[in-house]
């Protein structure tokens, strides 16, 4: 059994990696794992405060700043917030930080981690290849926010909360275009390519571990729910 984690950078790594909560996360997955061989997870890391750093860098010194030199600033700094986890789970984690999803062809260990692969998306698009390639319905999806609003709340006092949404009402929020550092709560490349392929995404927030345990465990749990169906995983309201 696979699970797939799309693990915000801004939690791993806000300004710096964050070791308090590395040290809860890696200790909830040891847990979760050990308590069920065929259990296997799937990490693909964001970039976090130091992809936006080093891109607010570049657009603020270049002349004609580009997306695709941005993104690959970005990809630079999701491979190393990715080799910090493959690091941290170096027992469980033969294989090398996959770059390319598309080029998996075994999941040795118990662990796999992934970075970015290229420009023209985030590595949220790259959990959902590695979760069709393996077989896992769903995207655990953990950021710095709780839920999903109708709108950003931090410039509109009417947004709501979401507990469930489809893909078509899903990407009317957050529209059908990637721009490097964009802050929405799943990638809108990912977003069309998870519809498709008719996975479910669960966003949540990462650094609530206990919330996340409920979550592996199928538990009630809070979170949004992207899906064409929710059955047997509503967020609690």
């Amino acid at each position: 059994m696979v699970t797939v984690l799309s693990l915000g950078g801004s939690i791993v790594a806000p300004d710096a990696p964050d070791t308090e909560f590395l040290v809860a996360f890696t200790a909830l997955i040891r847990d979760w794992l050990a308590k069920d061989n065929s259990r296997k997870i799937i990490m693909v890391v964001g970039g976090g405060g130091p992809a936006r750093s080093y891109q607010g860098a570049y657009r603020a010194i270049s002349d004609k700043p580009n997306d695709d030199q941005a993104d690959w600033i970005g990809i630079m700094a999701t491979r190393l917030n990715a080799q910090l986890l493959k690091a941290i789970f170096a027992d469980m984690c033969p294989t090398d930080v996959v770059y390319d999803p598309t080029k998996v062809e075994l999941f040795t260990g118990r662990v796999l981690v992934a970075a970015g692969w290229k420009p023209g998306f985030s590595t949220d698009n790259d959990a959902v290849l590695l979760a069709e390639r393996f077989d896992a319905q769903t995207v655990i999806n953990l950021s710095n926010i709780a839920k999903v609003y109708t709108d950003d709340p931090r410039t509109n006092p009417e947004a709501k909360p979401i507990d469930s949404i489809s893909w078509t009402d899903f990407r009317s929020i957050v529209g059908d275009e990637w721009v490097p550092g964009k802050n929405v709560p799943f990638d809108p490349i990912a977003s069309l390519h998870a519809q498709k392929s008719g996975l479910t995404v669960i966003c949540a927030a990462g650094r609530d571990i206990e919330n996340l345990k409920n979550i592996l465990d199928g538990k009630q749990f809070t979170g949004t729910v992207i899906g064409p169906e929710h059955q047997g995983m509503e967020a609690s309201r």
